[in-house]
């Protein structure tokens, strides 16, 4: 698929992986419709739209601005997510199991609603000359497969969004969509800015090489290699320094 001409709907895409997938896709001709909570500081080009990923009918109007302003939707990019700790052993009655729920919320399920809502009337464009009508690209992590203490929720989560990606694959092939996911590590993002105390400089000294946080550009630049290789399908992409979290 080519990037230039064609549309993509980016969730989170206001900042950090989200923000810099948006720029890339931008910068080579593409249409982009930010789907997220905050506006930020989009490039102009961008179209910007509210937009939880958890409510359908928010969902649904952002996947509906995409077809009405540049007549069709060819690609989904999936950076929405949230990544709080959280202790199961809690002092609060039942406060692991809220903020579990709200982790999974967004970062499974609302990546799953996403791609159920635009993957309909996708289904429904021409396909291109390989037969492709569409590429959806998820954000999983390291972290659902080496979690550290505190992360059970959101390693579940990102688990999720691993092991859907297959199964995904397979079912919608027969519409020629391709399903893919990225595994990021530690990267300079506002979630790991968040971290408590030396948390990211400890981080940092656990990645192999090159030693360092990966750059919100990296992650764009295999978000492009994905969308422009029609035969990457059906498979989660670590991209993460060869960290392996203890």
């Amino acid at each position: 698929m080519h990037i230039k001409g064609s549309t993509f709907l980016v969730t989170g895409g206001a900042s950090g992986l989200g923000l810099a997938t948006v720029n890339r896709l931008i910068a080579h001709g593409g249409n982009v419709i930010v789907a997220d909570m905050q506006q930020g500081e989009l490039p102009p080009e961008a179209v910007y739209i509210r937009t939880s990923v958890t409510s359908p009918d928010e969902v649904q109007a952002a996947v509906d601005l995409a077809f009405s302003r540049f007549g069709g939707l060819h690609g989904v990019v999936n950076c929405a997510g949230i990544g709080n700790v959280v202790k199961t052993v809690s002092k609060k009655k039942f406060g692991a199991l809220d903020a579990a729920r709200q982790i999974i919320e967004v970062n499974l399920i609302g990546t799953y609603n996403v791609i159920s809502i635009a993957s309909t009337p996708m289904a429904k464009q021409e396909p291109n000359a390989d037969g492709e009508r569409g590429v959806f690209i998820n954000t999983a992590s390291v972290a659902a497969y080496d979690g550290k203490v505190g992360q059970a929720p959101y390693s579940a989560s990102k688990g999720g969004v691993a092991s859907m990606t297959l199964p995904l694959a397979r079912e919608m092939a027969q519409y020629g969509f391709r399903v893919m996911a990225i595994a990021p590590g530690a990267f300079e993002t506002p979630m790991v800015a968040r971290l408590p105390g030396k948390a990211s400089e400890e981080l940092v000294q656990t990645i192999p090489f090159p030693p360092r946080m990966g750059k919100p550009t990296e992650f764009a630049q295999l978000v492009q290699a994905i969308i422009e290789n029609t035969y990457l399908n059906g498979e989660v992409i670590r991209l993460d320094g060869a960290i392996r979290m203890t």
